[in-house]
């Protein structure tokens, strides 16, 4: 609706987690930096913590890009409330294994064995990556923990990759977990962004969409989506695409502060530390109305305030191509 107004090809905050949008922040590059070598280094193990809206899924993706083209076998299950012949079925279905081992535990093992071994010996990987792993039951976490069993006297066949949210790292310290605790052999976690990787964020995606940030947020909107969001890349992207209809609707560019308090006053979204507002003082404003009138000429930044953004997101933002593969 509003990408023409902000001469873009494409939304850049779409809430569906695109790898194209990845932003390489330290602690991003870190974690995928740790699922590479978890997987190609043959680990056994490996966990990412990050809480919800941290980037978790847009990680795994941009892994799962990279790991698809290069052969492995990886089977990623996105919704792990399942039962343990429900899990079982679900890894038979994604390595392609023949259904009837689906009804015994033996020969399912056998089975997985067989197909992890053939692979290994081609220089293949064969790996299981969970999302929301928070949501494993007792009963998957042991079956878990013995699928990571599988191995050679040098080598580890079968690899699983585990990511959740911090309650996952809550459950791993109960006693009865602490087998498979003693056998994570990389952890990464995935941290908030700063105020310089929210510019770097925001930049990033604007580009990617076909656009120049200084041209659709002010320097002053940005330490307001910082502030407001917490560093929190999901909510972050809710808050600049709110902001950028509210803009469209109101034939404003580029976006000020003014606009993300409005869009972060009708999401109840308080800056960081401060005080929960009370609702009858802040009522939720109905959806901007959007018609096709003629549009005015939008109000345009001076000249002092256009440098002051152009100089920010030049000195944050992702260099793209030259910085990053993942783009």
């Amino acid at each position: 609706m509003y990408e023409s107004f902000f001469g873009l090809r494409e939304r850049p905050f779409d809430l569906a987690p695109n790898p194209r949008f990845l932003l390489p922040t330290a602690t991003h590059r870190e974690a995928l930096a740790n699922l590479e070598y978890g997987l190609t280094g043959r680990k056994g193990l490996t966990l990412m913590i990050g809480e919800a809206g941290s980037g978790k899924t847009t990680v795994i993706r941009a892994a799962l890009a990279r790991w698809q083209t290069a052969g492995h076998a990886v089977a990623h299950l996105n919704n792990p409330t399942l039962t343990r012949n429900e899990f079982i079925e679900f890894l038979t279905d994604s390595f392609n294994l023949p259904p009837a081992v689906a009804g015994s535990k033996t020969r399912f093992l056998a089975a997985l064995t067989a197909f992890a071994t053939e692979r290994h010996g081609r220089g293949q990987v064969t790996a299981l990556l969970i999302d929301e792993a928070q949501s494993l039951s007792a009963e998957l976490l042991e079956e878990v923990r013995l699928l990571v069993n599988i191995e050679t006297a040098t080598d580890k066949l079968f690899q699983v990759i585990l990511a959740g949210q911090p309650e996952l790292a809550t459950r791993l310290n109960e006693s009865g977990l602490r087998q498979i605790k003693q056998r994570v052999a990389l952890r990464c976690n995935l941290t908030t962004l700063s105020v310089s990787e929210v510019a770097a964020y925001v930049a990033g995606r604007i580009h990617v969409a076909g656009g120049v940030a200084a041209k659709v947020f002010t320097r002053e909107a940005v330490m307001a989506i910082h502030a407001h969001s917490g560093g929190v890349p999901r909510v972050i992207s809710v808050i600049c695409d709110n902001a950028m209809l509210a803009g469209f609707a109101a034939n404003r560019r580029p976006i000020t502060s003014e606009t993300i308090e409005e869009v972060c006053r009708d999401f109840d979204l308080q800056p960081i530390g401060a005080a929960p507002a009370v609702s009858a003082a802040h009522p939720v404003a109905p959806a901007p109305e959007v018609d096709d009138a003629p549009r005015e000429e939008p109000a345009k930044e001076t000249e002092a305030e256009t440098s002051a953004s152009r100089e920010m997101f030049e000195h944050y933002s992702v260099r793209t191509a030259r910085r990053s593969s993942f783009f």
